[in-house]
């Protein structure tokens, strides 16, 4: 038996999060457990990307890995630019018009999730309390009174690879359990954890894309009568033919385009060019002519979220918790905050060299974790509900009706300071983490 005070199932930017923050501000010992070890980097471009605002910035570089992060790939924007493809409306955010003082320099970072997770890898890697589990995957979790029992699965293609004398992977016990392994979470399936759960009815297709004209370090997004195609900058790269770099730069920009299942269907089965053409006419030509510049991957959008984040010693965060329509692009910093928020309350009172004792994981305290966490999550859940059904398709009226309240708030500046602020992830009841260290 390996004995441990946390394991960690998931090893993506949640669960390496949680890890890192676990060991910042305590010895205690962590188990992370994942079957597809990280990548080395390249310099091919990931199609999956994630929007990071302020309070996920300030979590990576009070973590430390920050500058490992913006050493590789980042894009930031200072700028956000929304429209109505069916009315009149538009939205046009900006960072200095943050209602934070001194304003933010950027409103997010565009970066490819491939980067993040390679940057809290190394430096989990560099921590001798966390300890990676990658060669063969869990069998089962069961708990008893004050602990948790893991067991893996025998790999016997790799015993018969490595030799009659190889030893599987021995049980684990730790006195916490954290599913960190998302939307399809194996934990929560094992625990039997009800979720809540509602399809989209969109699928989202995702791509890298070329723009003539420049991404201008802006966010776009066009609200189209069969959902939202988002525009996300991406960090400049040599622009690629027939496998030689060129010298000129040209602008790339992630695509997030969310539309109705048979829509998706018929848009991925286009050619490039006239998917291109689709993209340049949806989004009025105001990133030019639009090229395609990868392979497009599609996958259904369902809302869900666990009716308890928390059952006897195991606690769910990230996507095995809580998934979201991505048209705001608050997942992963929902997901963030979780990882962070847990980790405050496993150590809120632990000295730096204590152990985490069968008393200090205490039941109630973690019940108020989930009541924290499941609060925003809802709060979010809520509010992409109500924006997808104000921009569902509707008679001429309400089209107009909606225009004019677009318009409305992008002329009145408090409300419009609101707006950047749920969008930068500034708000009370931060985890410690997600403020800068100066502003505590």
């Amino acid at each position: 038996m390996q004995k441990f005070d946390v394991l960690i199932v998931g090893a993506g930017m949640v669960g390496l999060t949680l890890a890192l923050a676990l060991r910042q501000s305590s010895q205690l010992k962590i188990a992370l457990v994942d079957s597809s070890a990280v990548a080395e980097l390249d310099d091919s471009i990931d199609v999956r990307v994630s929007a990071i605002n302020v309070a996920s910035k300030n979590i990576f570089a009070n973590l430390g890995i920050w500058s490992a992060i913006e050493s590789s790939r980042v894009q930031d924007y200072q700028h956000m630019h929304v429209w109505d493809k069916a009315g009149v409306g538009k939205l046009d955010f900006s960072a200095k018009d943050s209602a934070s003082f001194p304003p933010e320099e950027s409103l997010g970072w565009i970066i490819e999730n491939k980067v993040i997770r390679h940057a809290l890898w190394q430096q989990a890697e560099l921590d001798e309390g966390i300890h990676f589990f990658t060669d063969n995957k869990l069998a089962s979790i069961s708990h008893g009174d004050s602990e948790v029992f893991a067991t893996f699965v025998h790999d016997s293609t790799n015993n018969d690879e490595q030799g009659a004398n190889s030893t599987p992977t021995q049980p684990i016990i730790a006195k916490l359990v954290v599913g960190a392994d998302g939307a399809n979470s194996w934990v929560r399936q094992q625990m039997n954890m009800a979720m809540i759960f509602k399809d989209y009815d969109h699928h989202a297709i995702v791509a890298t894309v070329e723009c003539p004209q420049g991404h201008q370090n802006t966010a776009w997004q066009v609200f189209l009568p069969t959902g939202p195609l988002a525009f996300l900058p991406l960090k400049q790269a040599k622009s690629q033919a027939s496998g030689d770099l060129q010298d000129e730069k040209t602008d790339l920009c992630s695509i997030v385009y969310s539309t109705s299942p048979d829509d998706a269907q018929r848009l991925t089965a286009l050619d490039a060019i006239d998917f291109s053409k689709e993209l340049t006419a949806a989004s009025d030509g105001k990133l030019g002519d639009i090229k395609l510049k990868s392979e497009r991957f599609t996958y259904p959008l369902t809302m869900r979220l666990a009716q308890d984040f928390v059952k006897d010693r195991v606690v769910l965060i990230g996507d095995a918790a809580h998934t979201i329509h991505p048209l705001a692009g608050q997942g992963v910093n929902l997901g963030l905050l979780d990882a962070a928020a847990l980790a405050q309350t496993l150590t809120a009172k632990l000295n730096k060299d204590e152990e985490l004792t069968t008393e200090l994981v205490n039941i109630s305290e973690l019940k108020a974790f989930s009541r924290w966490r499941k609060s925003e999550a809802t709060e979010m859940i809520a509010a992409m509900a109500g924006i997808k059904q104000a921009f569902a398709p509707q008679q001429s009226g309400i089209k107009l009706l909606r225009g004019i309240g677009m318009n409305l708030i992008n002329n009145f500046a408090p409300a419009k300071k609101q707006l950047i602020s749920q969008a930068l992830g500034i708000k009370a009841d931060l985890p410690e983490l997600a403020y800068q260290k100066d502003a505590l």
